[in-house]
């Protein structure tokens, strides 16, 4: 088990680990036992009561936060013809309308955050399925980021303004990030309940009993605070 310095332990102790806070309590103990010498990001991370190998207890979604992340997204787009045009004028910072894009990204080029495609690039950009399934940056319908090219410009609004995707792991969890250590408590807050209300309209109709088991309320280098699981 690793050790913790000073600065954690220090940090830790102001949390009692037995204890589920409230999501305004939560925020407010995670800013004051940020250690990082940076901004650090606040994470939520949320177990869930479903089975992540059963395709019928999948969860997905999307959710834009209302105050966003507090940080610079690059896009990429997969388009061609008019939705590159499109892609272009909305302020994209790749577009990507050549096979040459393709291999660029087969041989390991991925400086870019969010991916959006256009239906009739999905053929080639499955072929990315290695390089970008992995990454979490693959375009999928479900998580919005197929769609046509008049709705690019909307994608990538939403995108820079904390348009977030989660997605169910392997055991069960899902992992995102809510914003910045320096952002105001009510801000904090309020982008933390927006994600939370997301989870809770993705459930599935096969999850049974307590959907939500744990939330978790953590900084970057910080110790977890745990959320009442039924706010």
């Amino acid at each position: 088990m690793a050790k913790h310095g000073k600065k954690y332990n220090a940090a830790a102790a102001k949390v009692d680990r037995m204890k589920n806070y409230t999501a305004a309590e939560a925020v407010a103990l995670v800013k004051d036992t940020s250690i990082s010498k940076f901004d650090g990001t606040v994470e939520c991370h949320i177990h869930l009561n479903v089975d992540p190998r059963q395709a019928d207890q999948q969860v997905r979604g999307v959710v834009v936060l209302p105050n966003g992340l507090g940080k610079t997204v690059r896009i990429l787009v997969f388009a061609q013809g008019e939705g590159a045009r499109i892609a272009r004028e909305a302020g994209a910072d790749h577009v990507a309308d050549t096979d040459e894009w393709i291999k660029k990204i087969q041989e390991g080029w991925t400086d870019f955050d969010v991916a959006v495609a256009t239906p009739d690039m999905m053929g080639r950009v499955g072929r990315l399925g290695k390089v970008l399934g992995p990454r979490g940056l693959m375009p999928n319908p479900k998580a919005g980021t197929v769609v046509p090219a008049a709705e690019i410009p909307r994608v990538i609004k939403e995108t820079r303004a904390g348009r977030v995707e989660f997605r169910l792991d392997k055991t069960a969890n899902l992992h995102v990030p809510v914003g910045k250590v320096a952002f105001a408590q009510d801000i904090l807050t309020e982008n933390l309940q927006a994600f939370l209300d997301a989870v809770r309209r993705a459930r599935p109709p096969a999850a049974k009993g307590n959907f939500v088991r744990r939330v978790t309320l953590t900084s970057t280098m910080g110790p977890g605070v745990r959320i009442d699981p039924n706010l």
